[in-house]
């Protein structure tokens, strides 16, 4: 594989070669020549700077080095900027790995698995630092020009420093301006937040002791409001355990020259730190615990498990009690001197398990987010590479943090398909590259879950993993009595929001004290309307999907590409002002609980109610300490939360989750119902789930009325196999997009004749998908069930990836975006 062009230094000899890693999407990786001078320097893992193209400049990865020489003319790296490598061999695997097994480049994998500030290109903006001032002594000569031309022009392309310097090798000088934060990318400025920073008060050490206090406040005479302030302060210190000054004051109803008089004195004193935005929610909650004799029995079964086999399907029922095993199981890795990495579906939904780890195992801890600046990323980054850092929960895209010696991962609610990546490329399973980059360390893996996927439990049953139950819910509570709620008997026009039924048990739950959560899978007020005299239903001017009417913003919604619309007074087709309001969503119930319920406190959990980076927190916190009574959510209710007052569930419409046209839908359906109803009863009392259906009969229903997954997968299975879909095929998905009907539609009979040619019957379509139309590119779909037949998988794939190339070289096609998803959810 080589890359054509001049050879920037033609007058050298050279005898080792390069394949090196761009983070572009490329079908191959390229061969550079290595320079005798950075031959020692060029180590697999490290970044090289190079010229791809004609004038184009890049930071790639060497991925190997080798003396034999290709047939053909290579450009020569330029640089290494590197001194260790920002990688380990695993990794470079792992990218391989996912590169194939999901049909992607390299180069995408690379572009998502690194911080910005690691893929430098010609491209690559620089910004001023304001706020390094104007100081620039203890710069370089070449550090200098350039620092101050980016005083005078705020930002500068990489080009631009290329002919300031009047220098090829920039790199450096660059590399060297970000470390000592000069400047920025610009990449970072998408993500970047200022770290919070907060007062905490402190006794004074000549104080801080027993003694010491009760003399104090025993002697202490005059200023009452002094005295009141010292007070609050010892009550806080004891309950959260660290005191932040604007919680003291609030609480205390003080003043800061109060606090100050008694900094003054000696007897307090105040010290700014550094707040991480998921720690400074922690809260007094005590996690030291006896595991329960069901839970030893798991753990033991587990730890048997691990000695035969790499994967373990742990299988515990809502409420069973699973984090208690993964914090002993985290204890043991941590004790060997083993990495752990703790995955979770979403890492902003799972602030109560990030509050139990940390309070834990303390510094010894990290968490891996989208939030973080690039500055944080990087440094995160070294201490995992270096070993420092030994424990990391994160959510999918932790999986590439570089690992050094890592002996557990945990994939906690392994069902969940937040962990497959959608778009962009690489779309990739991050529970299922777990089981491979396990496997290079030669790690164990814990899949854990309620309701397993049917993948994961087939394969435990066919013994490649191993299989622990955990059958009890810990205390020996029982799972919650789940009612099925027939609402065709009451239902008028359209579907019933609020049962007769489920009112009372809510007015039941609440007036007991108690608190009630319902569930209904859409945000918005009215998922559609439709007028009343000829039918119109607004649609998406850009997507071939109806428009959903949000009242809070008084404006319809399409949710397929954010565009939003004012509200019709008329109907554009007819002229009639009557709209029909059909189905409802979030929205609209939280109006409908307010008006029959108007004392009751109440709220509304979803993508819209809490947009902002602790507004979810926020309102998990709000309903922990029962200041609400009734909360409203989609899914979000459904991950990782544990309330210990909820006893009532409400599942809105059962009837939208199982109608859903995909082979996963009873799946689906039967896990976020179980899910949900786990959330009830989770601590003294036995729980209650109402489900409001209109279609009673339908077997999931039953099932999970019964808590009975075996039962759902021995039914689910047998449709499975009669099919060919997943577990016994693997699904690829192509996906065609133009922005011309008739093109797409050409171009997808085209691609499914050639590969009916070697395909035969595993091609099924090409159809138009459900919304065929989306940011104004029409959609045309193809489904290809491939054989699981050993070593077969990335043949089958070359020929897949061979035909759409045939295809888009045909001179009609050539624009046309064809995008394969590997095992599509």
């Amino acid at each position: 594989m080589h890359e054509t062009g001049e050879i920037p230094f033609a007058e050298e000899q050279f005898d080792h070669w390069a394949e090196i890693i761009l983070p572009l999407a490329v079908p191959i990786v390229y061969t550079y020549a290595i320079p005798a001078d950075l031959l020692a320097r060029a180590v697999i893992g490290c970044r090289a700077e190079v010229i791809f193209g004609k004038n184009k400049k890049y930071a790639g990865v060497i991925r190997s080095v080798s003396t034999q020489q290709p047939a053909y003319k290579t450009k020569a790296v330029l640089n290494i900027l590197d001194d260790s490598p920002l990688l380990y061999p695993q990794q470079l695997q792992l990218w391989k790995w996912i590169s194939d097994y999901y049909m992607c480049s390299e180069g995408e994998v690379m572009a998502a698995a690194l911080p910005a500030n690691f893929k430098l290109s010609s491209e690559t903006i620089l910004i001023f630092n304001e706020e390094m001032g104007e100081d620039f002594q203890h710069l370089s000569d070449e550090e200098f020009v350039v620092a101050e031309a980016l005083l005078v022009k705020k930002q500068l392309h990489l080009t631009e420093v290329q002919l300031v310097l009047d220098a090829r090798h920039v790199y450096p000088v660059i590399k060297s301006l970000i470390e000592k934060n000069i400047c920025f990318i610009w990449e970072e400025l998408n993500e970047r937040y200022k770290i919070k920073k907060e007062n905490y008060v402190l006794l004074h050490p000549a104080v801080d002791n027993e003694d010491s206090l009760s003399a104090l406040l025993n002697e202490w005479k005059g200023a009452p409001k002094q005295m009141e302030l010292l007070l609050a302060f010892l009550h806080l210190q004891k309950t959260e355990a660290e005191v932040v000054q604007s919680a003291l004051l609030k609480k205390a109803g003080a003043t800061a020259a109060q606090l100050k008089a008694l900094v003054e004195k000696g007897i307090l004193t105040v010290e700014k730190r550094s707040v991480d935005r998921i720690r400074s929610i922690a809260k007094n909650i005590n996690i030291d615990f006896e595991l329960s004799e069901a839970q030893h029995k798991s753990l033991g079964e587990i730890r048997e498990a691990f000695t035969t086999k790499a994967v373990c399907l742990l299988q515990g029922v809502t409420g069973s009690g699973k984090t208690q095993l993964y914090i002993n199981l985290i204890e043991e890795y941590f004790k060997k001197g083993k990495q752990v990495l703790y995955l979770l579906p979403e890492i902003a939904l799972t602030t109560q398990i990030i509050r139990r780890l940390q309070k834990h195992f303390g510094g010894n801890i990290v968490i891996y987010h989208s939030k973080f600046n690039d500055q944080e990323r990087i440094e995160l980054w070294n201490k995992i590479r270096t070993g420092e850092v030994k424990i990391v929960l994160g959510a999918r895209s932790a999986l590439f943090l570089p690992f050094k010696d890592i002996g557990l991962i945990i994939v906690d609610e392994e069902h969940d398909p937040s962990y497959k990546q959608q778009d962009p490329a690489p779309r990739y399973n991050a529970r299922d590259a777990a089981v491979f980059y396990a496997s290079l360390f030669k790690a164990k893996v814990l899949l854990g879950t309620a309701t397993p996927s049917l993948e994961s439990y087939y394969n435990a049953l066919q013994n490649k993993y191993a299989l622990v139950k955990l059958n009890e819910r810990f205390g020996g509570l029982q799972l919650p009595a789940i009612e099925i709620v027939n609402t065709s008997q009451v239902a008028q026009k359209g579907k019933v929001m609020i049962s007769p039924q489920l009112k009372e048990a809510v007015q039941q739950t609440v007036e007991a004290e108690r608190q009630v959560i319902l569930f209904q899978n859409r945000r918005g007020y009215n998922p559609y309307l439709i007028c009343g005299t000829c039918g119109h239903i607004p649609q998406c001017v850009h997507c071939d999907v109806s428009l959903t009417l949000h009242k809070f913003s008084n404006k319809l919604h399409c949710h397929y590409c954010g565009s939003t619309y004012p509200k019709l007074v008329t109907c554009p087709a007819c002229g009639s002002n009557t709209w029909l309001e059909k189905n409802f969503g979030t929205e609209k119930i939280e109006e409908q609980l307010e008006e029959d319920f108007i004392s009751y406190r109440i709220a509304r959990m979803d993508v819209d109610s809490v947009r902002g980076k602790t507004a979810h927190d926020s309102l998990i916190q709000l309903f922990e300490q029962h200041r609400l009574d009734i909360l409203v959510g989609t899914q979000m209710v459904v991950k990782g939360l544990d309330f210990e007052k909820v006893s009532l569930v409400g599942i809105l419409d059962a009837d939208g989750l199982l109608s859903f046209a995909d082979f996963r839908a009873n799946e689906r359906a039967f896990q976020l119902m179980e899910q949900v109803s786990g959330r009830a009863g989770r601590k003294h009392e036995q729980g209650k789930v109402l489900i409001q259906a209109m279609n009673v009969k339908h077997p999931v229903l039953q099932l999970v009325q019964q808590h009975d997954f075996e039962k759902f997968y021995a039914f689910e299975i047998v449709n499975r196999q009669e099919f060919f879909y997943p577990p016994f095929s693997r699904l690829v998905m192509i996906t065609l997009k133009h922005k011309d009907k008739t093109v797409v539609t050409d171009a997808a009979n085209k691609l499914a004749l050639l590969l009916r040619q070697d395909l035969k019957d595993y091609v099924v379509g090409p159809a138009p998908p459900v919304v065929g139309r989306i940011r104004n590119l029409y959609l045309m779909e193809l489904m290809i069930k491939l054989p699981k037949e050993p070593g077969m998988s990335l043949n089958y794939k070359k020929v897949i990836r061979n035909h759409i190339n045939l295809m888009l070289a045909e001179k009609n096609y050539k624009s046309v975006h064809v995008v394969a998803d590997v095992d599509a959810m």
